[in-house]
Order: C-alpha cells, then structure tokens, then sequence
C-alpha cells in the first residue's frame, strides 16, 4: 500500500471514530453519567489522539517523500555541474537525520568544484573526512569522539557522516558525496543510509552529462592557438556585460589591441613561428589582466579585453601593463621586440555592443595613424 493510501485510510478511519464518538455521546443518557461509558469516551478520545499523531507523521513523511522524489527526478533537469550539485544536496538534505551535506565534483583540467549545505566555514574550510585516502567503490560511515575539552558547545558538532564515492564509467571517480549529522543520540538509520546512496547513484549519469556538456563548451568558446575565448564568445559576452552596466549604471570599458606589422613578422620568420609569438603575445595578455576581465582573440593579430566596472583610465592602465610585458616577447626578427596598438572605449548611456566595440575599433586605428605601439581613447559624445 502507497503512503497516500495509507494516509487517505487513515483519515476515513479518523472521521468514522469521531462519528462514532459524537452518536456515543448523543445516546449516553443526560441524567447520571455511566462510569463505563464514560471510560469508553476516554478511552476512544486517546485513542483519537494517538490516531491524529499517526496522521501528522504520515503526512509528514509523504510531503517529505514527495518532494525528494521530485528532487531526485529533477537531476537529470540541469546540465550545468554546479546548479546540478545544488538540486542534489537539496535532494540530500530532504533525507531524515542527516543536518549537513558536502558533494565534489572533479574539476576538467582544474580545481574540484566544492558545495556544501549546512555547514559553517570554519568546516567547509576543513570538512570532515572518512580517514580513508583515495576513493573506494562504496559507502564508509563514520562516528567522531571529541576531547573533554573543546570549547564548541556539544549540539554544534558534527558526530558522524556517510561517505559516497561516485563512480563512473570504468569505476573512474567523478566526484563525491558525504551527509553528515550532528545529533548526539540518533544516527540515520539503514533505510535512510540507503536512500543517500541511492540519491548518489542516480547523480552519477547526470555528472558525467554535465562535464561532458562543459567540455564542450569550454573547447567550442576558446581560441585554439591562443587558450584565450574566441570571437563567438566575446561577442557574446561583450553583449550580456553592455546590458548588465546599462541596466545598473555601471561602468564598462573595453579596449582592443592589434600586433603592429604582424604579416611582416610572419613574412620573415613564416607561419609556424609567427603562431608561437599570437601564443606569446596572448600569454603576456593573461599576465596582465584581472581575474574579472574576459581576454578574447578575435582575429588574426587582434585580441579585445572586456574591463566590467571599469573607465577608460583603467583600460589604458592595461594598456601600460600589457606593453611593458610585450617588451620580453622575442619575435626571431631584425625587430628589437613586439609592438602593439589599442583603441580604448568607456561605455556611454544608451551604448549599444556594437557601438562600444566600433569605437574602440575606431579609436585603434587612430593609434596606428599616429604611428603605431600606442593606445588612443575614443572620443565620448557629449
């Protein structure tokens, strides 16, 4: 029998002995009570009570099983890796006795992706672990002992925790899953342990999904030659940053930088080296920017920088940083070192992307009439 029938029983039962209490209670003669009838009255109203206790605990665990089994069906919803761990922890956190949660995923070609639920950052800093070094097909459970003489009060300690390795295909580790419990007197039980493990076997198809998903977005938005973003996606971004700033009044900068007399560095040392000095030039580039700024190639010789919170000065203080890295860039030439040009543009109201990008476009081709390895501001319209 489904829980919603045992529910939907359990009240028919619940109205038929309140009915039957209220014609007990209509016959029972007005006069001199009978003593046993009115132990019968008590005895039906505990059993009452203990009826609507049973009833609340039953429609609790429906509406909690109810909206697990609706976050275990969403997993599969999302392809993004860290918008999928969330709806599974949301999922974990559903699953009675357990107080926090922490799932992993392995990072492609980077650090892991980390998030946690109901944990403070003291313990998201230094989570708790199974002792146990690598990552074994299969659940390890764990009960922690604390000294005497921690100062931290006893109910905020983490007590235990159930460790899910998540395997994927060929048993190779795709992340991890860890529940945890604070309760000094209750641990989950077998049923609920089964269930965490359940929740973490179904994840598994839905990670690999998702990683599968970023890497190939991340190979269809970077430039091959360079590691840089590409074209597509600094037109792109570029478009998303305009609307962003114009909506809260932010600021925006945006400059663009072209390789002074490029097709006569690659006439005189050919295509192959000419290549590895785009490599060079787009790793001085990385060396200069922030961690907030979108370095993109987006042509030949031509790489663009999206500064978002940024002013024009900002974008020649790039520029700056930029030209002095470039001086260590050898080229194989007669050339003493690599010179570059850049137009720079600061977003106006009511700027469009085009026209943010057009004027930087127009600003760099000022810098190169005026005789190249320099940076010109776009004029702002008054």
């Amino acid at each position: 029998m489904t829980t919603t029938a045992v529910i939907i029983v359990a009240a028919v039962l619940a109205a038929a002995a309140l009915l039957a209490l209220a014609l007990s209670r209509r016959r029972a003669p007005a006069a001199a009570p009978n003593d046993d009838l009115v132990r019968a009255v008590d005895e039906m109203r505990n059993k009452m009570d203990d009826l609507a206790g049973d009833l609340s605990e039953a429609l609790d665990r429906a509406e909690r099983e109810s909206k697990r089994n609706r976050l275990f069906g969403e997993l599969g919803v999302s392809i993004d890796l860290e918008e999928l761990m969330d709806r599974v922890l949301d999922a974990a956190m559903e699953i009675p006795g357990f107080d926090a949660a922490m799932m992993v995923g392995e990072g492609h070609g980077g650090a892991p992706t980390i998030v946690t639920r109901g944990m403070t950052p003291q313990e998201t800093a230094r989570p708790p672990t199974s002792g146990v070094a690598g990552a074994l097909p299969g659940t390890i459970t764990v009960s922690y002992r604390y000294g005497r003489d921690r100062e931290v009060p006893d109910a905020t300690l983490i007590r235990g925790g159930v460790f899910m390795p998540l395997m994927g295909r060929e048993l190779k580790p795709v992340g991890a899953l860890s529940l945890f419990w604070r309760s000094t007197d209750h641990e989950p039980t077998a049923e609920h342990v089964e269930l965490a493990e359940g929740l973490a076997e179904s994840s598994v198809p839905a990670i690999e999904n998702a990683r599968r998903y970023g890497e190939a977005r991340e190979l269809a938005e970077t430039d091959a030659l360079t590691g840089l973003y590409n074209q597509r996606y600094f037109h792109e971004t570029l478009r998303r940053e305009v609307m962003r700033a114009q909506r809260y009044e932010r600021k925006l900068a945006l400059i663009v930088f072209d390789l002074d007399d490029f097709k006569s560095i690659n006439d005189q040392v050919g295509h192959l080296a000419g290549d590895r000095v785009l490599a060079q030039a787009a790793d001085r580039l990385r060396e200069a920017v922030r961690n907030v700024d979108v370095a993109c190639r987006i042509g030949g010789d031509e790489f663009a920088v999206i500064l978002p919170e940024s002013s024009a000065e900002d974008a020649e203080q790039l520029y700056g940083r930029v030209h002095n890295l470039m001086r260590g860039t050898a080229l194989g030439t007669d050339e003493e070192r690599l010179r570059i040009s850049a137009g720079i543009a600061e977003l106006q109201h009511g700027d469009t992307a085009a026209g943010i990008f057009e004027r930087a476009d127009g600003a760099l081709y000022r810098a190169k009439d005026l005789g190249k390895d320099r940076a010109d501001i776009a004029r702002t319209d008054h």
